[in-house]
């Protein structure tokens, strides 16, 4: 008969068990609070820039460049992970060993800030001249044109849950153009004049959002071959000054530098006020950002733009209630098939990374459970 396990060998068994449920405990805490910052942040942000709007504001210029040039706050966050970014570079086995050259890395950052920094300025004006509920709807087909160009550049397959999303997202959009009255907007033109405007904008931004992170994603794959958490900050950091000194070089060309100071001035809610909002815009686009970054390294890039997207549902809803904006039976239609289609495009990634992996390691080695993520889309803000 074989003996019992000794005493001190069951103790070890418990401690590591109990050791196990602290470190899954902590882990979704992380994930929980990296969520609620991804949420919280582009929320707040789009409710302020309306709120910057209404109340008198009319640079879009400034508002595209709040998006971006908060990027500072990064540096805190990344020396706060710094061991940890050393211990995952350690542990990753497929780092290359011939990484690519300055001047490669160089026209990637440059590339993308720019990407990043025409599909910002085309949000503002979409945000400008559409109801923020319309907007957020709108913004929605992002969803749409990120399938297409994965489909192109990053082989990623269309199922019949991602056309279904495609389908509901494009009936969507067309319905918030065929609605439309004649009341006047802010910018004096009547509200059919400045749907079709704000939907060219916002659409165009889409696709350009959507193809920077296709082309983010292709960039890891093929060039930088490594998703640690310091070629993540590298990207957004460097991305982000890139965006912003194309769009300050934007505002000064444009002249509405000049305006700052008499907007400031004739805001409606006072010139204090008018500060406080446009510092809360950039601090909470880079509280969005600092969740991503967050979600990135604790699952991967894919669901952390996933998540990213999943304001945009919200949003709308939160309109109508603080802004008072009206919901008629077009939008709401548009908004119940913007939400079906946003839920078909999540549950098939969710299908996605339910399936086998046939024993590999998880890429950061973080996360409670086994899977492995392929080197997916970073989102930019």
């Amino acid at each position: 008969m074989s003996s019992p396990p000794p005493p001190q060998s069951s103790a070890i068994h418990v401690a590591a068990t109990e050791a196990t449920v602290v470190h899954n405990r902590n882990w979704w805490l992380r994930m929980a609070a990296y969520t609620l910052c991804v949420l919280f942040g582009q929320t707040s942000a789009t409710l302020l820039i309306r709120l910057y709007y209404n109340k008198g504001g009319k640079t879009v210029w400034l508002t595209s460049l709040v998006e971006t040039v908060g990027f500072p706050i990064l540096v805190p966050f990344y020396l706060y992970l710094r061991p940890l970014a050393r211990q995952q570079l350690t542990e990753n086995n497929n780092t290359t060993s011939n990484p690519p050259s300055l001047l490669i890395l160089s026209a990637i950052y440059i590339s993308l800030g720019v990407l990043q920094s025409l599909s910002s300025i085309l949000y503002s004006v979409g945000l400008f001249y559409l109801p923020l509920s319309t907007f957020s709807l709108i913004s929605t087909t992002q969803l749409a044109f990120n399938a297409f160009f994965s489909y192109f550049l990053n082989a990623q397959k269309l199922t019949h849950l991602i056309i279904n999303s495609l389908v509901l997202l494009t009936i969507s959009a067309v319905l918030l153009v065929l609605q439309g009255d004649s009341e006047e907007t802010q910018v004096g033109m009547s509200r059919k004049k400045s749907l079709k405007v704000g939907f060219i904008c916002t659409i165009a931004a889409s696709a350009i959002y959507s193809l920077g992170l296709s082309l983010t994603q292709l960039a890891f794959q093929k060039v930088i071959k490594d998703e640690t958490l310091r070629t993540v900050l590298n990207m957004i950091i460097y991305q982000s000054l890139v965006a912003s000194i194309v769009t300050i070089m934007a505002l000064f060309i444009s002249g509405q530098w000049n305006d700052l100071s008499s907007e400031m001035m004739s805001f409606e809610l006072g010139k204090i006020i008018y500060l406080i909002i446009i510092t809360s815009i950039a601090v909470c686009w880079q509280i969005s950002t600092i969740g991503a970054v967050g979600l990135i390294f604790e699952v991967s890039s894919l669901f952390s733009n996933v998540i990213s997207t999943l304001a945009l549902p919200i949003i709308p809803i939160l309109a109508v209630i603080i802004y008072h904006e009206k919901m008629n039976a077009m939008k709401a239609i548009a908004t119940v098939l913007a939400i079906w289609g946003f839920g078909s495009y999540v549950y098939q990634h969710y299908l996605d990374e339910s399936q086998p992996t046939n024993g590999s390691e998880p890429p950061n080695g973080n996360e409670p459970t086994n899977g492995s993520e392929a080197v997916d889309e970073v989102s930019p803000t």
